[in-house]
């Protein structure tokens, strides 16, 4: 099971830069960052754009992993993205993965000036995206007429540095989700049963996380592909058990061990952030990183 971090977006780089050294230093597998335009109690604070932070991050570490959790449709179109993706690929070396999702109602539904989609609308969109997204990352050149976005000779050479593109970590619970997981991810992303957080507990969020896993087995098993070779990465901080895991080296440990016989690969954990729902003691944090990645193997 490998180990990564969040880092949200809040920092001016003199700061964050630091930030992202440290997270390579103390061993994370890969290190992500929203892309939001805002976000939930940070809205009125500082917020900057996941891209540039990204590639300022490629460039200030060496061999981490770098991504997003999660890019939506919300404010991209699949042309522009590509081409933004397929740079911070190269300047990386190789080290981007999009985690991608089909957004909700949060500022970034209406930043734009638009009405908030519809699930119908959004689920109907995500997969036109990821489509479009997937064959203009893999092909020269793309042209595409669709319902909701469409490209006209789009050209993206050279491409990605990884081939045939970047991984893609597809965020789903639904059974249209999953089945875009199954077919375009190299991974897939949950956060867990949102309906737990308030009064649910751990034990019945493993269940809730099993029945997932369960149904992404189906779904890869429609689409003719084994689930062993889909990595599951669980974005922590949503389900029940909160920041407990966070406690103590034991605590994570305890918890880690419960998803990993789950099927569960990667663990992502955030990034402490004071006076915020990532508030965590630094020292310990960085004891997890360090100690419990070990246990772990």
């Amino acid at each position: 099971m490998r180990l990564s971090t969040v880092i949200l977006p809040i920092h001016r780089w003199a700061e964050g830069q630091k930030i992202w050294r440290r997270a390579e230093g103390l061993g994370f597998h890969a290190a992500y960052t929203y892309d939001h335009l805002s976000w939930r109690s940070f809205r009125d604070g500082p917020w900057f754009g996941a891209i540039p932070t990204l590639t300022a991050a490629a460039e200030v570490t060496q061999s981490m992993r770098l991504g997003t959790l999660v890019t939506s449709p919300n404010f991209r179109h699949p042309v522009t993205l590509a081409k933004e993706l397929i740079t911070l690929d190269d300047v990386s070396g190789g080290r981007i993965t999009l985690g991608i999702g089909a957004g909700g109602n949060g500022f970034d539904a209406t930043a734009l000036g638009q009405e908030a989609w519809t699930p119908k609308e959004r689920a109907d969109r995500f997969g036109e995206f990821v489509a479009l997204l997937d064959r203009l990352l893999t092909e020269d050149a793309v042209t595409e007429r669709g319902t909701f976005y469409s490209a006209d000779e789009a050209r993206n050479v050279p491409g990605c540095v990884q081939r045939p593109r970047l991984p893609f970590a597809v965020a789903a619970t639904g059974p249209r989700g999953l089945r875009l997981a199954a077919r375009y991810g190299q991974a897939w992303v949950t956060t867990g049963d949102p309906k737990l957080y308030e009064e649910g507990t751990p034990e019945q969020s493993v269940a809730a996380l099993r029945g997932q896993v369960e149904k992404l087995g189906k779904a890869c098993a429609e689409s003719g592909r084994d689930v062993a070779g889909l990595d599951k990465i669980l974005l922590t901080g949503f389900t029940p058990d909160r920041a407990r895991p966070l406690e103590s080296v034991d605590a994570f440990v305890d918890f880690a061990g419960r998803h990993r016989e789950l099927g569960f690969t990667e663990l992502v954990i955030h990034w402490p952030i004071a006076d915020s729902d990532f508030a965590a003691d630094q020292t310990v944090f960085e004891k997890i990183a360090t100690e419990a990645a070990a246990q772990l193997g």
